[in-house]
C-alpha cells in the first residue's frame, strides 16, 4: 500500500526558488513554486516580471520516503516545522493558491499578525465557497485574508459577494 502524499514547505536558499522547482521536477518531486507578476523598474522602462509569490519558499507534495531526497536537494535548507514536525500544508490551501492567482494578475502577501475577526464565506466569484476573515472594509469592498504560514494573500471583493459566517463582537467588550 502506497503511503499518502500531503504537501510541504520547504525553505530554500535567497533567491533560488525557481532554480528548486527545476530541480524538484528532474527528481521527479511534485512541487509548486507559485509566482505572481510584478513591475520590475529597469534603466530604461518598466516592464512585468514573474516573481516568487512567497520569496524562499517552494511548495512539495511527498511521501515520507521522499523526506531525505527533498532535503538533499541543492538550494534547500529545510523544511518548515510546526510543533517539531514537517509542517503539513492542506490540499485546500494549495489549491486556493492556485485559483486565487488564476484570477487575479497583481496578488499582494502581507506578513501579518492575525487576530480573531468576522469570519466570511465568499458567495460568488473565483473564490466561492472559500472562508476568511475580513480585516477591512472600504467603500463598497471587503480585503480578505487567506491564511497559509503565517502570510496573507489579499484580494478585494465586492460585499455583495459575501456572507457573514459568524460574527465576533469582542470589540463590542468593556476590557
Amino acid at each position: 500500500m502506497m503511503e499518502e502524499k500531503k504537501w510541504h514547505a520547504v525553505y530554500t536558499k535567497p533567491h533560488c526558488e525557481k532554480k528548486v522547482a527545476d530541480i524538484l521536477n528532474r527528481k521527479g518531486i511534485e512541487n509548486y513554486c507559485p509566482q505572481h507578476k510584478v513591475y520590475n523598474q529597469g534603466n530604461d522602462r518598466r516592464k512585468i516580471i514573474h516573481a516568487p509569490l512567497f520569496p524562499s519558499f517552494v511548495f512539495v507534495r511527498i511521501s515520507m520516503d521522499e523526506f531525505s531526497i527533498v532535503r538533499q536537494t541543492n538550494g534547500i535548507i529545510n523544511f518548515i516545522f510546526w510543533l517539531n514536525k514537517p509542517a503539513i500544508v492542506r490540499d485546500r490551501e494549495i489549491e486556493i493558491i492556485k485559483r486565487f492567482l488564476k484570477e487575479h494578475s497583481f496578488v499582494k502577501l502581507e506578513k501579518v499578525d492575525v487576530h480573531s475577526n468576522d469570519v466570511i464565506q465568499i458567495n460568488s466569484g473565483p473564490l466561492i465557497e472559500q472562508e476568511g476573515n475580513v480585516v477591512s472594509i472600504k467603500n463598497k469592498f471587503v480585503k480578505m485574508i487567506l491564511p497559509s504560514l503565517g502570510y496573507i494573500m489579499c484580494a478585494e471583493l465586492e460585499t455583495v459577494n459575501v456572507k457573514i459566517v459568524k460574527e465576533n463582537h469582542a470589540y463590542l467588550r468593556e476590557p
